[in-house]
């Protein structure tokens, strides 16, 4: 039978045999999921030309300018749940 210390050390050293709640066996691990950095960029790169389309439009119509940034910004929402 093992001693508290040597369950202690055992958990430790074997962090891939780590269980949440030892008495059941159930572990509440996640696995991680990263982001697709390829179509962030793209996304990235979409909403900096409607942004920009929108800043050139600022002189000449105000109101298409405001509708174009708003749209940038609504891309930039999707860009962050990309």
């Amino acid at each position: 039978m093992k001693t508290e210390e040597q369950k202690v050390l055992d958990e430790l050293y074997d962090r891939d045999q780590r269980w949440d709640y030892p008495d059941t066996k159930v572990s509440i691990k996640k696995e991680v999921t990263h982001p697709d950095a390829r179509l962030h960029q793209i996304v990235s790169f979409i909403k900096s030309g409607v942004r920009i389309l929108g800043y050139c439009f600022l002189p000449f119509e105000l109101s298409i300018a405001a509708i174009i940034l708003i749209l940038s910004e609504a891309i930039g929402i999707i860009e962050e749940m990309v």
